[in-house]
């Protein structure tokens, strides 16, 4: 007897990780990060080869979002500046960006998606920032990470995407739930599951599999509870959609643990809204950072 092919997680990722592959050069740009004799030269030389690619990151550097006082020109300063891995986190993010492409309108506009991803991305970087946390893109890569399980299910499954949402449009009720009622698993643990096939470091698969439940987050508890309140915030703003309708349900447990005060909300909402429009702007390689 043959299992449907959304009957488990595992089958639900398993072809979409070769058909939605990362590109090559990610690869070659982790060997080198991880090969005791590679440069800062090196390392510069697999990314340059990107054009596309190095201009965003150089956009980035740039931005507000890291308030760099004197002005990065190339990859190799980008490097010396933000560091070797947090380069590569974006050369990730920047390149997931690029390759789910023809998910069908009516189950999500791709603007709208990477537009809420990013709000999660800031608000995650921020509040990490106020949490005195190391390694800042990390959390940033994380957020706009967060719901590529969501992809995967328009992808795998769209007719069953679309029933739920409508499902949920008519009873107020949150998406990922009404997942977890219908696959025994949530976008949350697919994205998990396809960044660990992916082989991206733990420090962003987990956090991304845990961000509707912190319980699952064991080696990296203080960045799955970042990221499940960056997902929150980015949804009570409004910036972006992924295709929940409603703000998700925050987790007492997890605000109560980053022990994060109430008098800090107003700020990290300015701090997203501040660097939101750039940020947009920068990552879809546009002016155009309308919401």
């Amino acid at each position: 007897m043959h299992r449907k092919p959304h009957s488990s997680v595992e089958h639900m990722v398993e072809d979409v990780s070769t058909i939605h592959s990362l590109p090559m050069f990610y690869s070659q740009l982790s060997e080198a990060i991880d090969h005791p004799r590679s440069s800062i030269g090196d390392i510069a030389k697999i990314i340059s080869e990107d054009q596309g690619l190095t201009a965003r990151i150089l956009k980035l550097a740039n931005s507000p979002l890291f308030g760099y006082f004197s002005k990065i020109d190339t990859i190799t300063q980008a490097v010396t500046i933000i560091g070797v891995l947090q380069v590569r986190d974006l050369a990730l993010a920047l390149s997931v960006m690029d390759v789910f492409k023809g998910i069908p309108e009516d189950l999500v506009n791709m603007e709208q998606f990477w537009k809420h991803s990013i709000a999660t991305g800031l608000a995650a970087r921020i509040l990490a920032t106020s949490q005195r946390e190391a390694n800042l893109e990390r959390f940033f890569v994380a957020g706009i990470l967060h719901d590529i399980g969501r992809l995967v299910m328009y992808v795998r499954v769209p007719g069953i995407c679309l029933q739920l949402m409508e499902q949920c449009r008519a009873t107020e009720a949150l998406l990922h739930r009404a997942e977890r009622e219908k696959f025994g698993f949530d976008h949350a643990d697919v994205g998990g599951a396809l960044l660990k096939k992916w082989k991206i470091p733990p420090r962003v698969a987990e956090p991304v599999g845990a961000h509707h439940d912190c319980r699952l987050g064991d080696q990296y508890p203080r960045e799955s509870s970042i990221l499940h309140i960056a997902d929150i915030i980015a949804h009570a703003l409004q910036l972006g959609n992924s295709g929940e309708i409603f703000v998700p349900e925050l987790d007492h447990g997890v605000w109560d643990r980053l022990q994060i005060s109430c008098y800090f909300l107003p700020t990290l909402v300015k701090q997203v809204d501040s660097t939101y429009e750039q940020t947009v702007s920068v990552l879809f390689g546009s002016e155009d950072a309308s919401q």
